[in-house]
């Protein structure tokens, strides 16, 4: 028995829609970074600076500081810290990804513990980064989330899952976890299977034997469809479902 017909294999690239913030965008990426000590902040907003597409449009001392700033300046990206005073990285990550539309958020922190992992992307985050990342793997990162894709750290993916594990043995099966997915065409599971399992848009088309754009196609529908913001938001889902199993690669 086939599923339903998949029209963004045969689409117009010009027509397939594309990530937010992506390609089209007027002007570089508005950047705020947020820390609770000013040479961490200094320094990051120095780096980012030095790069033509981006364009440090303020920094914040705590998480309350960073919600009124991002607000205020109308970032695309910001830099989040997990631990600072008063308002923390996390909360204000929930307060800003409340109310669309709002800025991607990357949590830049020296903590890989499991909790603020898991709490980072519960909250909204985007993209979840170690701060002993080289400049160049910094620059990658804010590109990578400002174009609305999800970046997590391979340590931190590796987290991520042992931590579905966790849930997943101390809780019971749950009845029709899985039908949310009843929307999506056979090709699209397929895609949010490979989207958990962290492969890049250029390795889905591989594996998948099509263009980059009909990736992309197949992305945005299946986000579209199941109501989710951004691939880390897919990610999740697909453990949460059942649809990927801890271990089961």
């Amino acid at each position: 028995m086939t599923g339903p017909a998949d029209p963004a294999e045969h689409a117009d690239p010009a027509a397939r829609p594309g990530p937010a913030g992506a390609a089209g965008r007027a002007g570089p990426v508005r950047v705020v970074v947020a820390d609770d000590h000013e040479v961490v902040r200094a320094g990051f907003a120095g780096l980012l600076a030095t790069q033509p597409d981006f364009d440090v449009v303020g920094t914040a001392h705590d998480g309350a500081d960073a919600v009124r700033v991002c607000r205020a300046r109308r970032a695309d990206v910001v830099l989040m810290d997990v631990r600072m005073p008063g308002v923390d990285g996390i909360e204000a990550t929930a307060r800003l990804t409340a109310d669309p539309p709002h800025p991607r958020v990357l949590i830049l922190t020296t903590f890989d513990l499991d909790e603020y992992v898991y709490d980072a992307l519960a909250a909204g985050a985007s993209g979840f980064l170690l701060k002993d990342v080289t400049a160049e793997q910094l620059f990658a990162a804010v590109r990578v989330v400002a174009a609305g894709e999800a970046l997590l750290a391979p340590a931190v993916t590796r987290r991520l899952i042992a931590e579905f594990a966790r849930l997943r043995a101390a809780r019971p099966e749950r009845d029709g976890a899985a039908a949310p997915l009843a929307a999506l065409t056979p090709r699209e599971t397929e895609v949010l299977r490979l989207l958990a399992e962290g492969l890049s848009n250029p390795e889905l088309a591989a594996r998948l034997h099509v263009g980059e754009e009909t990736v992309k196609t197949h992305v945005s529908r299946l986000l579209a469809k199941l109501g989710l913001r951004d691939r880390t938001q897919a990610v999740v889902m697909a453990y949460e479902t059942g649809l990927v199993v801890p271990g089961s690669r």
